[in-house]
């Protein structure tokens, strides 16, 4: 009876005494500093880089909005590691419109035509067995087209982004839809079908489901009729124009850019003192407009917010059609 009790005696001291576990960051100093210490060697003396700029210390330029009679618009966003500047800006411009027509303020969604942008360049992609150009960029008449065709929703109803990321970011997105879609050329794979399913999945992960109804000012809308009834918009009461010497003038021809990747033939090509005429004729009259633009170029700056042409580039009084002509065949400017 002793030697019995004895034991159990042991067992409940053994239970006891057992060890606990934790988590815990992993920690290897030494290796931690081998790993450091490598990226360090691996990155070696980088020369910064750095692009040819006007200077514009001593000029006279606008230093606020103030100074400006301006258009009604929404306020600007930023549209973070992303390569949609054409659908942010142009998203601007219909919002500008909606309150010149309806006198609404209405904060339209920039990511929604990014979301369906992406489904055409996939069906583009296939439907041309992958002869067509892969980009985030894409032409101010795609939000238009987009618009026509999928409708628009306001920007509380698609974010196009998880609601606890700061910024847009598109890096990753991008990287798995062009890989995916040049495997499939790859494989020589063009299942439509199957492929879009696949780029919705990967649109989804990142951008989220944009909804095929939503409610706005206690009523419910679908996309097509928010824009019709809301915003009033008519996308295809809008056109587009351009001024290059190679296609003939007063006649509808395609802007060959990468961006018009599904190579639209609906720009209307006018002298290049017509295409300013319109430009500054709107701008006068109250009216917005969308301009394709090359902000690469040196004599713009994204400090100062303020573009001019440089002397030491083309004295501003030389500039005329064949000017503009030389610049764009030589891919100097868009």
């Amino acid at each position: 009876m002793i030697k019995k009790i004895g034991i159990l005696l042991l067992i409940s001291s053994s239970v006891i005494a057992q060890d606990k576990g934790k988590f815990e960051s992993y920690s290897n100093n030494f290796y931690g500093k081998i790993v450091e210490e490598s990226k360090e060697y691996d990155k070696g003396e980088k020369e910064e880089y750095k692009s040819f700029k006007m200077n514009f210390d001593g000029k006279q330029i606008p230093q606020s909005l103030d100074e400006f009679t301006i258009i009604e618009a929404e306020n600007p966003i930023s549209q973070g590691n992303t390569g949609t500047c054409w659908c942010f800006s142009t998203t601007s411009f219909y919002e500008s419109e909606i309150h010149r027509i309806t006198g609404k303020t209405i904060n339209l969604s920039e990511l929604y035509p990014v979301y369906f942008e992406y489904i055409e360049k996939a069906r583009g992609f296939i439907n041309t067995r992958g002869n067509t150009h892969l980009g985030e960029g894409s032409e101010t008449n795609a939000v238009q087209r987009m618009m026509d065709w999928y409708g628009i929703v306001p920007a509380e109803a698609y974010e196009g982004k998880p609601s606890d990321q700061p910024y847009y970011n598109h890096e990753g997105m991008f990287k798995e839809f062009e890989a995916y879609l040049k495997n499939c050329k790859q494989i020589n794979f063009w299942d439509e079908g199957a492929i879009l399913s696949n780029i919705k999945a990967i649109l989804n992960h990142y951008m989220g489901v944009p909804p095929t109804s939503f409610k706005y000012n206690g009523k419910t809308y679908t996309p097509k009729s928010f824009l019709k009834n809301v915003t009033k918009l008519k996308p295809n009461d809008y056109v587009d124009f351009m001024s290059l010497m190679q296609k003939p003038y007063w006649s509808q021809e395609e802007y060959k850019v990468p961006d018009n990747w599904w190579k639209s033939d609906a720009y209307y090509n006018v002298p290049l003192d017509e295409f300013m005429f319109a430009v500054k004729n709107a701008i006068e009259n109250g009216y917005s407009i969308s301009i394709g633009g090359d902000v690469s170029e040196s004599g713009y700056s994204s400090t100062h917010d303020v573009a001019m042409v440089p002397s030491y580039d083309i004295p501003s009084e030389h500039i005329d059609e064949n000017a503009r002509q030389f610049r764009f065949s030589n891919g100097t400017t868009t």
